[in-house]
């Protein structure tokens, strides 16, 4: 990894999340009425790329960017804290806030307001110290104005050579710095910059590998990795073939949140150049994580008290039909959905005996999965012993597991309230007093219920048993 930090430079803004549902139309007007029962608060725009990054890395970036001293300003600020540095430009007008209504999984309306923007002139001394020890640069550039700073621009100019930059660019944003390593736009963005009206005829990995092709010459870049949603995306480099990185094989429905995953997708690219990988492997990486991210619930899923633990859950498995796919589906028909929670660390027979009968109670089977955030502090430092991506994977393979969704708390709760299970299933060495999810299940009218798990068989005893044997084993060789 090369030496200095991975700085974030961009627009930062408040996303709002209000979730709720909706049963019946309002009586004044043909509107749906939405009754909202969470709310969620997280950084977006640069912001939100300065999160992940901090979560793939597992230490703390540098975010250069701009808002407001008023409410929604020091909210952000106050969701950054802990994940990122903050180095911060002078602006002028609110800062910017996007607030998305949504219901059953889907968005009804999203409603803007803050009318900030960046003041040129001079800045902090700090930020040219930050930016010449770089160990990359990712320029998340939401058109609000710091990416069209002169003073950073020429910062950016006189970077030492070898430091990766990466652009995300806007369409109503600054051009991308010449020389840039990786420019990473959307399929609609690269067919607005390259001055074509609408989609044409060749399919879309002809038109993005031409569009593409023509971005690196007219901006002088190294690369242009063109995000295709979920073809995967496409990289050229100006010349010859140009690479493609395709999803995984379980790719993830059009139908998932896809909000926040071009900023995954940037901060997984950036996190792979600073630690010194190639642009292909930077390309085909971010695919497979910002894949994940949207498997994982996307920029809904993430909160401002859990965003900067989720490194694990990026790296989530990704299943063929996402959590909330599998319950809208199976509710369509009448079923009942069946749900369950844990570690599954070390995934043992008790758990594939417990899974089993649990499938059997309803129509579907969702895995409520702790991540590995949430399991060192259930279990201690040394647990998991296996990731999240890997457990989910495993409980995916078996045949009466229908969808797996990770969390980061402590407990489900959170969850369950998005989920609603009709069942929920926990394995009969909890006691009903011990399950605090119980109320929340009961709530909305499902039941709880316990199963057996086969004697004697337990993650502890596993891993007791492995220490010991190991023990015995190094004492051996010491004797």
């Amino acid at each position: 990894m090369r030496g200095g930090p991975l700085v974030v430079l961009g627009d930062s803004l408040l996303d709002v999340d209000l979730e709720g549902a909706v049963e019946r139309l309002s009586p004044d007007a043909p509107v749906p009425v939405v009754d909202c029962h969470r709310e969620h608060h997280r950084a977006g725009g640069a912001g939100l790329a300065a999160i992940i990054a901090a979560g793939l890395t597992g230490r703390t970036v540098v975010l250069i960017t701009a808002f407001g001293d008023d409410r929604t300003g020091r909210r952000v600020k106050e969701l950054l804290s802990g994940h990122a540095e903050v180095l911060r430009l002078p602006m002028r007008g609110g800062t910017a806030c996007k607030m998305r209504i949504r219901a059953g999984g889907q968005s009804l309306v999203r409603l803007d307001t803050g009318d900030g923007h960046v003041v040129d002139g001079p800045i902090d001394p700090r930020i040219g110290t930050v930016l010449r020890v770089a160990g990359a640069v990712l320029v998340s550039d939401y058109g609000r104005g710091v990416a069209r700073h002169p003073a950073l621009r020429r910062l950016l100019a006189g970077l030492p050579g070898g430091t990766p930059v990466i652009w995300d660019p806007h369409r109503s944003g600054a051009r991308p710095l010449s020389g840039a390593r990786l420019v990473t736009p959307n399929l609609v963005e690269a067919r607005t910059f390259a001055c074509r009206d609408a989609a044409g005829t060749d399919g879309v990995l002809a038109e993005a590998a031409r569009d593409a092709a023509k971005l690196v010459r007219r901006w002088r870049v190294n690369g242009v990795a063109v995000t295709l949603g979920e073809r995967g995306a496409l990289l050229s480099v100006g010349d010859g073939v140009p690479f493609v990185a395709p999803s995984p094989e379980a790719a993830v429905r059009t139908t998932a949140d896809t909000c926040g995953a071009g900023d995954c997708f940037a901060a997984a690219a950036s996190h792979v150049l600073h630690a010194g990988g190639l642009v292909t492997e930077a390309v085909t990486e971010a695919v497979r994580y910002a894949c994940a991210f949207v498997a994982s619930g996307g920029a809904s899923a993430v909160t401002g008290a859990t965003v900067g633990e989720r490194g694990d859950a990026f790296d989530a498995p990704l299943p063929g039909d996402s959590a909330w796919d599998v319950v809208r589906q199976v509710r369509e028909r009448g079923g009942r959905v069946v749900a369950t929670g844990g570690c599954f660390d070390l995934l043992h027979a008790g758990h594939v005996s417990m899974l089993r009968e649990a499938r059997r109670l309803g129509d579907c089977l969702v895995v409520c999965l702790n991540s590995d955030a949430s399991v060192r502090a259930l279990k201690g430092p040394d647990r998991p012993l296996v990731p999240a991506s890997d457990r989910a994977r495993v409980l995916t393979a078996l045949e009466c597991v229908d969808a797996v969704a990770v969390f980061d708390e402590l407990t489900p709760v959170e969850l369950l309230e998005r989920l609603r299970p009709d069942v929920w299933v926990k394995g009969a060495d909890y006691s009903s007093v011990e399950l605090v999810e119980a109320d929340v299940v009961r709530r909305h009218g499902g039941e709880v219920m316990l199963l057996p798990y086969l004697d004697g068989r337990s993650t502890s005893r596993l891993v007791a048993r492995a220490r010991q044997a190991t023990s015995t084993i190094l004492g051996g060789e010491t004797s």
